[in-house]
């Protein structure tokens, strides 16, 4: 199954190729702002350097955030575009899920992502042997009250961490190179969901954005 995966959410920008789950190519782009006049272009290098096409694609997995509201619309647009064109399934994955996938170490993680306005987004996690489960909703709020919902000593990931302050000498804190949400690890999050047919419908996926009242998520 050839997919190919896109995260908007941050300021990386991230796409990959992937056929049956083995990554063949993944390019990470630093942007201000992502925009369709940016997405494109890379979608077309990343395939012209897989000799693949969209035609010859089986599906699409896209980051769904939460994040930058603007550059996950466009890259949520871009391939539902795509899905609608060339009639392909679509997998929207959470981008908090996919830097929690990126540790390789197992035991309990918390994604913490700048939300601005004093806020984080934030989410808690068990990974064993490569398998996540997430022992949270994906919450909005500030990092002194995600504190008192802490149990345990969790490693904490996202570019959250530098508001963790002093905080941060209590918990084991991720390198920046696991910060940000890579296109390579909503793979194995998407794969058994395309073999399972448990796909979204791409006229109703919207970002994950958890500010307005009505975009809440709950577990």
């Amino acid at each position: 199954m050839k997919l190919l995966s896109i995260d908007t959410s941050t300021k990386n920008f991230s796409l990959s190729i992937s056929d049956q789950g083995k990554v063949l190519s993944q390019t990470n782009i630093k942007l201000d702002k992502i925009l369709s006049d940016s997405i494109i272009p890379a979608i077309e290098q990343i395939l012209k350097k897989t000799k693949l096409s969209l035609e010859k694609l089986d599906g699409f997995v896209v980051g769904l955030g939460p994040g930058s509201f603007t550059s996950l619309r466009v890259g949520l647009s871009t391939i539902k575009a795509f899905a609608f064109v060339h009639n392909k399934p679509v997998v929207g994955i959470s981008s908090l899920d996919a830097i929690a996938m990126g540790l390789k170490e197992d035991g309990s993680v918390c994604v913490i992502t700048d939300a601005r306005r004093e806020m984080v987004y934030a989410c808690l996690y068990e990974k064993n042997k490569g398998q996540l489960t997430r022992s949270s909703d994906y919450l909005l709020t500030s990092v002194s009250d995600l504190l008192t919902k802490i149990k345990g000593r969790p490693i904490f990931v996202g570019d959250g961490v530098p508001l963790l302050k002093n905080e941060d000498e209590k918990y084991s804190t991720a390198q920046e190179d696991f910060w940000y949400p890579q296109a390579k690890f909503f793979v194995p999050l998407a794969l058994d969901r395309f073999k399972a047919k448990k796909t979204d419908n791409v006229s109703k996926m919207v970002p994950l954005y958890l500010y307005p009242e009505d975009c809440q998520v709950q577990r």
